[in-house]
């Protein structure tokens, strides 16, 4: 059996090789009429005064009225101390490609900066953008419980990162560092994708979209969709199935923001290369700003970010 041996992320591996990807664009529109339900307390709610909220310099702090709303990247929170500083050079990105847009994190649990202290900090306008890969419980119920729990807001929830081209992209290029070759034999190469799983069958069904595309962006090699909890079949499982089936150089993409029990965990039965978390990847920070945009993009009477402000996403999307 061969192995590849996984090598140092690079700055931007791939950025260059965006390949057009048809059918993500209909899962985009799809992605984002589903989701405008959870938007509560619309930038159009009633008018009234607001809690005048102060950041760590004692200046109001948020999007006060016609300024950008504030994007607040929700992280699930990891005990591994690599986590938080992973999460933080992603922001970093994000602040690069928009310097003008006010960017905070907020963690569901195990980290800090908590989510519910971020939005107490927060005045004005809002868009929890969820580093969340699928419709989960905590995307389709914490993050909107969290903007309840904030009436002093104007907020809204915006799409999990996946299923998405920019999110294929980064899968892509993780895999490239680790050693997957660029020519692979599809006879023998096949890839697991794992994620963190849910018992939603939402996020099932957008994980399954991912793994074909990312397959179609393989040329067409053997993807299979594998969970660390929740769901089924798990890493181990997957493997078997790809090896009864004659692929014997299997190689693994992880699903995780950052690194993580659930992301150790399966690296550790990948029998071949294992990506690494997808962290600050640049088509993973594009994708965020996208997210953003298209949650902003919703709410009636929006002025739309100059062009040259936007993130960059393939054309046909």
């Amino acid at each position: 059996m061969t192995e590849w041996i996984s090598s140092q992320p690079t700055p931007d591996p791939v950025a260059h090789r965006a390949a057009p990807l048809v059918l993500a664009a209909e899962i985009t529109a799809r992605l984002s009429t589903q989701l405008s339900h959870v938007r509560l307390h619309g930038y159009g709610s009633r008018p009234g005064p607001r809690r005048a909220a102060s950041g760590p310099g004692g200046a109001p702090d948020g999007a006060p009225d016609g300024a950008a709303p504030t994007l607040v990247a929700v992280a699930h929170g990891s005990r591994d101390p690599r986590a938080l500083p992973t999460v933080r050079a992603l922001l970093d990105r994000v602040r690069a490609l928009r310097p003008d847009l006010p960017v905070r994190l907020g963690h569901i649990e195990l980290n800090r900066p908590r989510l519910a202290d971020v939005l107490a900090e927060l005045s004005g306008r809002a868009v929890l953008v969820p580093l969340l890969f699928g419709h989960g419980y905590h995307v389709t119920h914490d993050l909107p419980a969290a903007l309840a729990a904030a009436p002093h807001l104007d907020g809204t929830v915006a799409a999990p990162l996946g299923p998405h081209a920019l999110l294929v992209e980064a899968l892509y290029g993780r895999l490239l560092e680790a050693g997957f070759p660029e020519a692979p034999d599809r006879s023998r190469t096949a890839v697991v994708l794992a994620s963190a799983g849910s018992r939603a069958a939402r996020a099932g069904e957008d994980t399954a979209r991912l793994a074909r595309l990312l397959s179609d962006r393989l040329g067409g090699v053997p993807v299979v969709p594998a969970f660390a909890s929740a769901a089924t079949p798990s890493v181990p499982e997957a493997v078997r199935l790809l090896t009864a089936r004659g692929h014997d150089r299997i190689a693994l993409a992880a699903c995780f923001t950052a690194p993580g029990r659930f992301a150790a965990e399966c690296a550790a039965h990948a029998p071949g290369a294992a990506a690494a978390p997808l962290g600050d990847h640049p088509a993973l920070a594009r994708l965020v700003l996208h997210r953003y945009d298209e949650a902003v993009a919703r709410v009636p009477g929006h002025t739309p970010a100059p062009a040259h402000h936007r993130a960059l996403a393939p054309a046909h999307r």
